[in-house]
């Protein structure tokens, strides 16, 4: 509001709003979709399915371990850590089930805002594949009742025979590789995430 800015998915959440609220607004976002499918006269699945036969499609999908022992949560993310620091980490070829991916560049996330400029860092550990893919892990709420890892991976899909496919079937070799990569069930000893988004 007060910089006169359009806010479009400015977080996880993908809240949407405009100068005239502080906040993201639910009400403003359905009467921008409700413009959209009055004006193209379709469902939002069929303007989704030609948004990204046109573009492309970014898979998503996000893994908590809530409420895991602090220690073990640092440990995850100190295996991170030291791996993305290997000399060789950077093009190495990560890969899993015939799926390869390369990787571009690996960091501990540092955020500048555009607006005030204030830097935020130590944000997550971030691994970026040349293919436009990436992991990030984050670590959370460390204080006496646990922490909460978070698993975030995403991949850019143009190749119309995949674009439909299901989330989990299209992320399914990076979600390995995440996985295998930070060793979370050898330090946590979780199986699966307590949420899956």
């Amino acid at each position: 509001m007060d910089s006169n800015n359009l806010s479009l998915c400015g977080e996880e959440s993908f809240g949407t709003g405009s100068d005239h609220i502080r906040e993201k607004d639910g009400i403003w976002a359905c009467l921008a979709w409700l413009n959209i499918i009055s004006k193209l006269g379709k469902s939002i699945e069929d303007i989704l399915k030609d948004h990204w036969m046109k573009y492309g499609r970014n898979f998503f999908v996000r893994y908590d371990y809530e409420n895991c022992n602090s220690d073990d949560a640092n440990k995850v993310m100190m295996e991170v850590d030291t791996k993305i620091q290997e000399a060789n980490f950077k093009s190495s070829k990560l890969s899993f089930n015939n799926t390869e991916y390369i990787v571009k560049t690996a960091d501990n996330y540092s955020y500048t805002d555009p607006i005030d400029g204030s830097t935020a860092t130590k944000q997550g550990y971030r691994i970026l594949f040349d293919d436009g893919s990436r992991i990030i892990y984050r670590l959370s709420g460390t204080g006496s009742t646990g922490a909460t890892i978070r698993v975030y991976i995403e991949s850019y899909k143009s190749d119309q025979s995949e674009i439909l496919k299901d989330v989990h079937e299209a992320l399914n070799p990076l979600v390995h590789i995440a996985l295998e990569l930070c060793q979370l069930k050898k330090h946590t000893g979780r199986d699966k995430p307590t949420v899956i988004t």
